[in-house]
């Protein structure tokens, strides 16, 4: 992967029309950060297949792993299975295993509808479901597992623990400039920015009768920035505290 950071996408038109709420973002992005991981992106998708088709083409593009939420059971408005194939550029095909467990679980009623859950992209493995036993599958890095968050993040934990050993957490180091309002650090935030480019620096205004700010910086090898970034509030006569968040 490029970085240690996943996308997470869900998909489902009652999200976006608010008849239901997005539990996938607290529910699978804590699991990556309890890992060491993070989050590069949430995507809310509806279920329009063309749309669907190019954003997973997008994502498929970059070297980053992504959990799929949604679109993959049997009827005709699931459409995540066929967009996933065409995003991959691979064919759909049955997928025997995945008969297999339906024909067990549900014996002749597996067909002629629930079979259809089967179809997936040529060259998928399943990601197996401990709730049902329905599974997911993945592909290109992208895992693919039902919209529900009770069978989703048994699935995610599992995914985790075969592909993603646990990673060195994040480090942060930040305080709290007292009294302060962001105009007023706008000049050593680029002092700053353009002597470490490539660290990530943070503000993140704090309002109310006492306004403060957290300014620090995420990442590894942060402790000299860090460092320089207090000399700098040193010499422009900031007051500031530890920040502990």
């Amino acid at each position: 992967m490029s970085d240690k950071r996943f996308g997470i996408i869900v998909i489902g038109d009652e999200i976006l029309n608010g008849r239901r709420k997005d539990r996938h973002f607290q529910g699978i992005g804590d699991r990556i950060r309890m890992r060491g991981y993070g989050i590069a992106w949430l995507r809310i998708l509806s279920d329009d297949p063309a749309y669907l088709e190019e954003e997973l083409r997008r994502t498929m593009s970059e070297d980053r792993p992504v959990f799929c939420c949604g679109g993959i059971g049997a009827t005709p408005d699931d459409h995540t299975r066929a967009c996933a194939a065409k995003a991959a550029g691979v064919p759909m095909e049955a997928h025997k295993e995945f008969i297999d467990i339906l024909v067990d679980k549900f014996g002749d009623e597996a067909y002629p509808t629930r079979v259809r859950m089967a179809d997936l992209p040529k060259g998928s493995a399943l990601i197996p479901n401990p709730y049902n036993r329905i599974p997911g599958f993945y592909i290109n890095q992208h895992y693919f597992m039902p919209g529900f968050p009770d069978m989703a993040h048994p699935m995610t934990d599992w995914v985790l623990e075969q592909f993603y050993p646990v990673m060195n957490p994040e480090k942060q180091k930040a305080v709290w400039v007292e009294g302060a309002i962001e105009s007023k650090l706008v000049p050593i935030m680029d002092r700053m920015m353009e002597k470490y480019p490539k660290h990530k620096l943070f503000s993140l205004p704090r309002l109310g009768e006492h306004p403060r700010i957290e300014l620090g910086y995420r990442g590894d090898e942060i402790d000299q920035p860090f460092k320089d970034l207090l000399d700098e509030l040193d010499a422009g006569g900031f007051t500031y505290t530890d920040s502990c968040d």
